[in-house]
């Protein structure tokens, strides 16, 4: 490939509804570490840029900057729980290169190198028709308004959920621009995105405790997988 590719990914120090989660263990390692090691083994990303007002806390959690890792610090202008993620991004475009940017979160562990390498082939493949491209859950369901009324179904004509129309849900697991349709909306989805469809295990975002629990048992299982195969 030779397109220049480079991975951004956010870590700050405080956490609202999880405490300190950004560095609570996870089976045996800081969340942050299991999704940096996911981009580590990717190997067409040449650096991993984390924008962070917490250099302290990540290096005390083991974490050393490398070829591949750059650790930068966070202008205060951009911290806190109530900026804009693109306005931390928009940071990172303005002072690193690359032809192509990838977007995660340390709030998603279990997703895989192969689905990002998927993501990333499938937006090369696809970047004459479509400008960038971000994470998604494909959901068949009946839903309705707080007052009850049906929105994307007919009560009075049961249709089997397989057969209705596909909803999709944005995940914030993936996303993947160019600095050029992050010009043109000041933002992470471009003018012209592609969906893509990530593994239902692979697709949690911890936002709750009740998400941290589950992504800790799931998590689990994939340690447990990987110390019978060594």
């Amino acid at each position: 490939m030779s397109k220049q590719v480079v991975a951004l990914l956010p870590i700050k120090a405080h956490s609202e509804r999880v405490e300190g989660k950004n560095f609570r263990d996870m089976n045996g390692k800081p969340l942050f570490r299991w999704i940096l090691d996911t981009l580590l083994e990717v190997p067409v990303i040449e650096k991993i840029i984390i924008n962070t007002d917490a250099r302290d806390k990540l290096k005390e959690n083991g974490l050393k900057e490398s070829d591949r890792i750059l650790v930068r610090d966070r202008l205060p202008e951009i911290c806190g729980d109530h900026i804009s993620m693109n306005s931390i991004l928009a940071d990172d475009i303005a002072n690193i290169s690359a032809d192509i940017y990838i977007m995660t979160h340390t709030t998603n562990p279990l997703l895989s190198s192969n689905t990002i390498s998927r993501a990333l082939e499938k937006f090369i493949q696809e970047s004459n028709r479509f400008d960038s491209l971000f994470s998604v859950n494909r959901i068949q369901s009946r839903f309705y308004r707080k007052n009850g009324q049906a929105i994307n179904h007919d009560p009075d004509k049961l249709v089997r959920t397989q057969d209705l129309e596909p909803w999709y849900e944005e995940n914030s697991n993936l996303y993947i621009f160019t600095r050029d349709s992050f010009r043109r909306t000041n933002a992470r989805i471009g003018k012209s995105p592609l969906m893509f469809e990530t593994p239902k295990l692979e697709s949690f975002d911890i936002d709750t405790p009740d998400d941290w629990e589950i992504c800790n048992l799931l998590s689990s299982c994939i340690t447990a997988d990987s110390a019978t195969l060594s």
